[in-house]
């Protein structure tokens, strides 16, 4: 395979720029199991003791992750966000205000291989979502297996990621009052694996667990569609059927977590490696629906609301796709 070597003389910015995604992606990929090894060698050392201390901590801060997290306005207006949103570049695209005196569910699409624009977003001020959206508490929602980890699950609540068990939304929709905005990744883990470059495949026909969460609780329902987000990495082959796909599903039943094979680029070369590729992202926030508040909805109702948040999905996709490179004539995939 012929590689890629990117420039010698490439501008300090850009340097920066994919320093900051590097760090990004070590993050994502590699820091849980770094600090899990950092943790056990820690608790067989002479300096056991501060595992010790540390784990009684953890056991006193359980419940922190579904409770509203331990968010830091410090940690999300680090400079190396806004170098990190510029690299691809990453834009949040704002159609409507949201007022700050009610609770919005913001249903995030598509997942892509790594969530990359719902963290840039939703969990830094890399693209200023608080200037953009005044008034509003964001928190992306995360399988709950990761505040499991010791000091990584500190980092990651830093950031206004929370666990996406059902007790955690509905403290967060219940009892930390107004202007909170939940972002969760509808399709989940599974739509990852159909997260390729020019292709748009969400999984949502069957998805209405966060529809009767927001009747339950009278939030409103924000449509997100991330154009650009399954063009940053390239996966290999996978239909449906196919022995890779049915060992993927497999594997994400037994464990929760979706396993895609992926490259996209490297430090010092464009053709193969762990980084995601320099391609633009914008992420559009649709209007709200707004929705009144049903302590025991019943099918039929959670049904019409589902109907009603796909067609308003569906519009927000035909009134921006051309805007983002996406041709008239392809529909948006449901399944």
């Amino acid at each position: 395979m012929w590689i890629e070597f990117a420039p010698i003389n490439i501008p300090l910015s850009r340097r920066l720029q994919t320093a900051a995604v590097l760090q990004w992606t070590f993050s994502f990929i590699a820091m849980a199991h770094c600090c899990l090894i950092f943790y056990a060698l820690l608790l067989t050392s002479k300096y056991w003791f501060i595992a010790l201390l540390y784990g009684i901590w953890l056991f006193m801060d359980w419940e922190t992750p579904s409770r509203g997290g331990r968010r830091s306005e410090w940690v999300r207006s680090w400079t190396v966000w806004r170098y990190f949103a510029d690299y691809f570049p990453i834009k949040l695209v704002r159609t409507t205000p949201l007022d700050p005196r009610h609770n919005y569910i913001m249903g995030f699409h598509p997942h892509g291989v790594l969530v990359v624009g719902a963290f840039c977003n939703f969990c830094t001020e890399g693209t200023g979502f608080s200037s953009m959206f005044p008034g509003l508490t964001p928190h992306l929602l995360m399988l709950p297996g990761w505040f499991k980890i010791p000091f990584f699950r500190d980092y990651i609540m830093s950031g206004s990621l929370v666990s996406s068990d059902k007790s955690s939304a509905s403290h967060l929709l219940s009892k930390r009052g107004r202007g909170q905005a939940l972002v969760i990744a509808v399709g989940g883990p599974p739509e990852a694996l159909d997260a390729k470059p020019g292709e748009l495949t969400l999984q949502l026909l069957k998805r209405t667990g966060f529809i009767k969460l927001a009747l339950t609780h009278g939030a409103h329902l924000v449509p997100v569609l991330s154009f650009g987000e399954n063009d940053l990495y390239c996966q290999v082959s996978n239909p449906k059927g196919s022995l890779l796909r049915t060992m993927q599903e497999k594997m994400q039943k037994m464990v929760g977590l979706a396993i895609p094979l992926f490259h996209g680029r490297g430090v010092f070369q464009y053709s193969l490696g762990l980084l995601p590729h320099r391609r633009p992202v914008y992420t559009v926030v649709g209007s709200p629906i707004p929705v009144v508040k049903t302590l025991a909805p019943t099918p039929d109702e959670i049904s019409s609301l589902h109907k009603l948040y796909i067609e308003k999905l569906q519009d927000l996709f035909e009134t921006h796709k051309t805007c983002y490179g996406i041709p008239k004539d392809r529909p948006l995939v449901l399944c």
